[in-house]
C-alpha cells in the first residue's frame, strides 16, 4: 500500500449533466476523487471476494490454532476452518460477543505472544473489567493506513492540520487519528479533549482544517465558541471528523451550522480495531439527491447484518445487527463479532468510484434501546425530536427510574437563554407533546436553565439509568 496519497485513475463513465456539475461544483470544497489507496479502494468484485475468502480461511485458522477459548467454541459447534470453502460457509460459525472478552481478560483472546503485541488498548471497565485489545507491528500498520483512507474519504488532505480533540490513553481514538493522519501526511496537533477554552486558542492559532472529536464535544467547542465571540466558520476550519458516539442528522446539522464545517461519520469498535473501520464518503454531501453512507472497508473486514432475533445473515438493504469478522488482526482474530449496533447496508455503486459496499449510520445499539410502557424506543429517536425544537438547546439527559414493573421517563431539556423562566412550564407541557407524536412515549420534560446540563469531554452520558 502507497504511504502517499495519489489521485485514482480516470473511468470510463458517461458525462454528468451539466446542471448536475454546476450544482457540485458550487457546494464541493475539495474533491472527493482522491483515494489514499485507489487499487484497494476500487478493487473488483471478483478479485474482491477471492481476497476475502483467502483472507478469511487465514483468519479462522489462526483463531482455531492459537486461542484454546476460539477452539473449543468452534468445536462445540461442530466447525472447523476445514469447512469454510467458500465465503458463504462463515454463516455456519459461532458468534463472538463483548463478554467474552471480558471473561478472558486480559490476554486470553490474543493468538501472538505476549512480546508481540505492541500496544494495549482497553474499554473504561465503568461496568467492571475492561475489555482488552491488542496490537502487532503489523496491526498498528494497517490501522494507521485505515485511518488515512477514512479521513482521505473524508475530504482530508496531505498538508491539513488536524487538530485532535479526542481522547488519548487506552481509549483507541486519539492514537487511531493520530496515527491516521501522520499517514496522511498531515500536521497532527495532538490537544486530547477538555479545556475547551485553550482549544478554541489552538484552532485559531494553528489554522486547523480539521477536527477530530466526538460529535457531542464537537457541540460543546461550538457553544463555548459563540459565548466568547469567536466564528470559526469565518477561518480555516471545513471539516468536522466525528466518531465514537452516534449522532443523529439533527444534531449533526447543528454541529454544522454552529461551527461553519462540514460534519462526516466516523465508525469503529475497538474490539475489531478501533475507528476507520468504516469512512463516510464526500460524495454524500454534495447534494441532496446523491446517498450517503459509510464506505465497509471488505479488503480487512466481512461485514453481515443479522436478524436480531434468529441470527439468521439478512439481505443488504434490510435493517439489523452488524456483524464484523476481522481479515488482517494478527493479535486479535474476531469471528463474527456481534457489535449490537444498528444498520442497513447499501450495494449500490457509489459515484465517488470506490466498489467497497456502504452501511447507513448507525441508528442505535441493542443495549441502548429503552422499554418504556411497552413502547421500543431509542435515545436517537428522541434527540432527533429535541434537536431544533423552538426554545431547547440541542442538550439533553433520559432518566430511568422504576415505578412498580414498569419503566419511566424524565427527559432533562435545556431552555434557550432567550426564554423565560416563567414560561418553562409552558415549555415542557409543549416539548411532552411533541415527544408524544413523535415517539408514541408520554414522557416527564424537566426544564433545566441554559448551561445547567453537563456538557460532555469525551463520549456523551445521555441516559442516566436509576433502575
Amino acid at each position: 500500500m502507497s504511504d502517499v496519497m495519489t489521485k485514482a485513475p480516470a473511468k470510463k463513465s458517461v458525462a454528468k449533466k451539466p446542471a448536475a456539475k454546476k450544482k457540485i461544483a458550487r457546494r464541493r470544497i475539495i474533491k472527493p476523487d482522491w483515494m489514499f489507496d485507489p487499487a484497494a479502494e476500487m478493487i473488483s468484485k471478483r478479485a474482491l471476494k477471492e481476497l476475502q475468502l483467502a483472507k478469511l480461511q487465514k483468519t479462522v485458522r489462526a483463531a482455531y490454532n492459537r486461542v484454546p477459548y476460539v477452539k473449543a467454541k468452534f468445536d462445540a459447534a461442530g466447525v472447523k476452518p476445514r469447512h469454510l470453502k467458500k465465503l458463504s460457509d462463515l454463516r455456519h460459525f459461532p458468534f463472538a460477543r463483548k463478554a467474552e472478552l471480558r471473561d478472558n481478560y486480559p490476554f486470553g483472546l490474543f493468538a501472538v505472544p505476549q512480546e508481540k503485541i505492541l500496544r494495549i488498548h482497553a474499554s473504561s471497565g465503568t461496568t467492571g473489567k475492561p475489555t482488552v485489545v491488542g496490537y502487532t507491528k503489523k496491526d498498528l500498520a494497517v490501522w494507521a493506513n485505515l485511518m488515512a483512507r477514512h479521513l482521505a474519504v473524508a475530504g482530508s488532505r496531505p498538508g491539513d492540520v488536524m487538530h485532535n480533540a479526542l481522547g488519548y490513553g487506552l481509549f483507541t481514538g486519539g492514537l487511531g487519528f493520530h496515527d491516521g493522519s501522520t499517514a496522511m501526511e498531515m500536521t497532527t496537533v495532538p490537544v486530547a479533549a477538555g479545556n475547551t477554552e485553550r482549544q478554541l486558542m489552538l484552532l485559531q492559532d494553528f489554522g486547523a482544517n480539521v477536527l477530530a472529536s466526538t460529535p457531542s464535544y464537537a457541540l460543546n467547542i461550538a457553544e463555548v465558541a459563540e459565548a466568547n465571540g469567536i466564528n470559526l466558520g469565518a477561518g480555516p476550519l471545513r471539516l468536522a471528523v466525528c466518531g465514537a458516539e452516534p449522532a443523529t442528522d439533527a444534531i449533526r446539522q447543528e454541529i454544522a451550522k454552529r461551527l461553519g464545517a462540514l460534519v462526516i461519520d466516523s465508525y469503529g469498535l475497538s474490539e475489531v480495531m478501533g475507528p476507520g473501520v468504516t469512512g463516510e464518503c464526500l460524495e454524500g454531501h454534495l447534494d441532496d439527491k446523491t446517498p450517503g453512507g459509510l464506505h465497509l472497508w471488505e479488503d480487512h473486514f466481512i461485514f453481515e447484518i443479522i436478524d436480531q432475533q434468529t441470527g439468521e445473515p439478512l439481505p443488504d438493504g434490510e435493517l439489523g445487527e452488524l456483524v464484523i469478522t476481522t481479515l488482517s488482526k494478527e493479535a486479535l482474530p474476531m469471528v463474527r463479532y456481534r457489535t449490537g449496533d444498528i444498520t442497513k447496508i447499501y450495494a449500490e455503486p457509489c459515484v465517488c468510484g470506490r466498489t467497497h459496499r456502504r452501511m447507513a449510520r448507525v441508528t442505535g445499539r441493542n443495549d441502548d434501546m429503552l422499554i418504556i410502557r411497552g413502547v421500543n424506543l431509542y435515545p436517537s429517536l428522541i434527540e432527533e425530536a429535541l434537536v431544533g425544537y423552538p426554545g431547547v438547546e440541542p442538550h439533553y439527559q433520559l432518566v430511568v427510574r422504576r415505578k412498580g414493573a414498569m419503566d419511566t421517563l424524565d427527559v432533562e431539556i435545556e431552555a434557550a437563554a432567550n426564554v423565560k423562566k416563567a414560561t418553562y412550564a409552558a415549555l415542557a407541557t409543549k416539548v411532552s407533546q411533541h415527544l408524544k407524536a413523535k415517539t408514541g412515549v408520554t414522557c416527564k420534560i424537566v426544564v433545566r436553565g441554559p448551561g445547567k446540563l453537563p456538557r460532555s469531554e469525551g463520549k456523551a452520558v445521555r441516559v442516566k439509568d436509576l433502575r
